[in-house]
């Protein structure tokens, strides 16, 4: 018992970083850019409706846990992208709740119509909480666990950049900008996010008239935490079945002096698919093994996802065709 409170410690540790909030993790992102770059809102032209929930380290008490609902689609002849987006974030005795508007500008380059660089604006709120019930102190009275339950109000934004063309794109994207600045000074028991950054690339490639293959990279930090490195390969199937595998771990690209230099760097792996059921529905799964100290002691991290698209009679039916439409 011992050994496992340690593990999940540890893991912790890896997952908040000094002092700080992480944001939540998803393995689908690559579904839908707007979870983590406003400048994505609109790219899928129609309007798109997508929910997802994310269970991890299932088996683990207190283990984190996200359910996500949001919305997004282009107007003004596809130049402009509207979006929403609204999370919930459990782990352990600490709560978030946010809720972001965006909006995207789209720029065509040249003469190709799939070419185009946005850049995008959130702006919203995050609720955060932590309930001192659903803690036990190491010694009576321990004043740094809270009496009850708290929570504060906080405002914040987010901004993003994103190009793309039909084979393949780029973005970079900062989130928790505001927040860390609003929060009051008095409240030390309520961990409040710090700026993340967000740098993703991927390309499509043809393999055979059924076959695409796409890899994808993405590459986290917030400073204080662990860099992570998303390396991921997914083939789509006769434009219907996507079928992917990812890796996941940290990476050195600074020295960061408040990490403990023993961490380790393996996170997890997994696999992921996403089916359209039809036309207008996409239902996805995906499912991850940690590769650190707590693969013995939870069965894997599970996440579901259903997006369905409001269609308009002007907009193309490809869109297994484009690279920057996950």
């Amino acid at each position: 018992m011992i050994k496992r409170i340690f593990l999940l410690i540890t893991a912790m540790v890896s997952v908040l970083g000094s002092n700080a909030q992480q944001d939540s993790q998803f393995s689908q992102y690559i579904f839908n850019g707007l979870h983590i770059n406003p400048a994505y809102a609109g790219y899928k032209e129609d309007i798109y409706i997508q929910s997802m929930y994310r269970s991890q380290w299932e088996g683990v008490k207190g283990a984190p846990k996200t359910f996500s609902l949001s919305a997004d689609g282009a107007v003004n002849d596809g130049r402009v992208g509207l979006g929403l987006i609204i999370q919930n974030d459990q782990i352990g005795a600490q709560s978030a709740l946010t809720a972001y508007a965006n909006y995207a500008y789209k720029l065509q380059l040249g003469n190709d119509d799939n070419s185009r660089l946005s850049f995008g604006l959130a702006a919203g709120f995050m609720q955060l909480g932590i309930d001192g019930n659903k803690l036990d102190g190491v010694t009576p009275d321990d004043g740094a666990i809270p009496v009850s339950s708290q929570t504060t109000l906080l405002p914040d934004a987010r901004l993003g950049v994103y190009y793309s063309n039909e084979d393949y794109f780029a973005g970079f994207s900062a989130t928790n900008l505001l927040a860390q600045y609003a929060v009051k000074r008095n409240n030390n028991n309520i961990l409040v996010p710090q700026p993340h950054f967000y740098l993703t690339a991927g390309a499509q490639f043809p393999v055979s008239d059924d076959l695409r293959l796409k890899p994808v990279v993405l590459l986290k930090d917030d400073v204080k935490g662990p860099t992570s490195l998303d390396l991921n390969a997914f083939l789509l199937v006769k434009e219907r079945v996507w079928i992917g595998a990812f890796y996941r771990t940290s990476v050195s690209l600074y020295n960061k002096s408040n990490l403990q230099s023993d961490l380790p760097k393996e996170s997890a792996m997994g696999l992921i698919l996403e089916l359209f059921a039809t036309p207008n529905l996409r239902i996805g799964y995906s499912y991850d093994y940690s590769l650190n100290g707590l693969r013995n002691y939870n069965y894997g991290s599970h996440e579901i996802s259903v997006g369905f698209y409001i269609s308009r009679p002007n907009l193309r039916r490809d869109r297994g065709l484009k690279c920057y439409d996950f």
